[in-house]
């Protein structure tokens, strides 16, 4: 997991190096939307085909969205009874829910579960991605957004239409194939392979690019203490205990509680910037968990 883990801090600072250098005058923020614009509609949905196709689709599918759906329900509950314990304005609340709730499942727990585990994780990935995460962040996070914030869109748009998008069409492509027992070609099943070894270094890159040491103030630290608590030790926790009561077991069990125990997602910065919430608190959010993180998930691998 160290060994991984330096992988991965090494690839994320190429990323931060790009935000100061600014080579051929990109800037991060215009890279990092190149990039995840790419995996997002072309190489992401090539994985998710590539993997859910093959994939053991059944009960142990349930079980990873279970335990995904629960794990970020029981983390957005305690976020927002220790803000309204606190009396966190709503944009401060909003943003500490959403870094609470929604690990980085994707962009960080792809490749690190990847590393630490093999190419058969990448099931466990997508799975609770599309089948827990994705769907809370598109209406659940949404609705949460939209409650605390104050939206400049005069007509919102509708959660469900996020899930007209890419990669969910190719998992449900891939899932019909999948149950229809149609078999791969193996032309492109290697095209689908070759497509799927782009998405973790990218992602990665892409993650270092959207950090910032310039969001990091003091005046958010009693912000942060709960969503370092929540996020890094009490979601995991529970997860942990939960994956017991649900029969998950070995291998499966550890790659699921990883995932879950990553720091906040990526995603919620471009909610907190639409919605108005306090995007400055939640890219702090952001930056501190993925580092804390390089300290906190070494030991929760130990201790699956």
């Amino acid at each position: 997991m160290n060994a991984t883990l330096m992988q991965m801090t090494v690839l994320m600072l190429c990323g931060a190096g790009w935000r100061v250098l600014t080579p051929n005058r990109l800037s991060a923020e215009q890279t990092r939307l190149v990039l995840t614009s790419v995996v997002y509609y072309f190489f992401l949905p090539a994985m998710v085909l590539d993997v859910l196709w093959r994939a053991d689709i059944g009960w142990q599918s349930l079980r990873f969205s279970l335990l995904g759906c629960a794990s970020i329900l029981v983390s957005a509950g305690l976020s927002w009874a220790i803000c309204k314990l606190c009396r966190f304005r709503n944009p401060q609340t909003g943003a500490v829910i959403l870094a609470a709730a929604f690990p980085n499942v994707t962009y960080l727990g792809l490749p690190v579960l990847e590393q630490a585990f093999g190419h058969w994780s990448r099931s466990v990935v997508i799975q609770l991605d599309l089948f827990a995460a994705a769907p809370l962040v598109f209406t659940l996070g949404i609705g949460l957004a939209r409650y605390y914030g104050e939206s400049a869109e005069a007509k919102p748009k509708s959660p469900l239409a996020y899930f007209n998008a890419p990669p969910f069409w190719a998992a449900f492509l891939a899932v019909a194939l999948n149950l229809n027992r149609i078999a791969v070609p193996d032309w492109l099943a290697g095209l689908l392979h070759t497509c799927s070894g782009a998405v973790a270094p990218l992602m990665i890159f892409s993650l270092g690019l959207a950090l910032s040491w310039r969001d990091v103030h003091l005046r958010n630290l009693p912000f942060i203490v709960p969503i370092l608590l929540v996020k890094l030790v009490l979601m995991p926790l529970f997860a942990l205990w939960l994956a017991g009561y649900l029969a998950l077991a070995g291998q499966f069990k550890a790659a699921a509680v990883l995932d879950i125990a990553m720091p906040s997602m990526v995603l919620g910065i471009v909610l907190c910037d639409r919605y108005r919430l306090d995007s400055g608190l939640y890219a702090m959010a952001v930056t501190l968990t993925t580092a804390c993180s390089l300290f906190s998930l070494p030991f929760w691998f130990d201790s699956l």
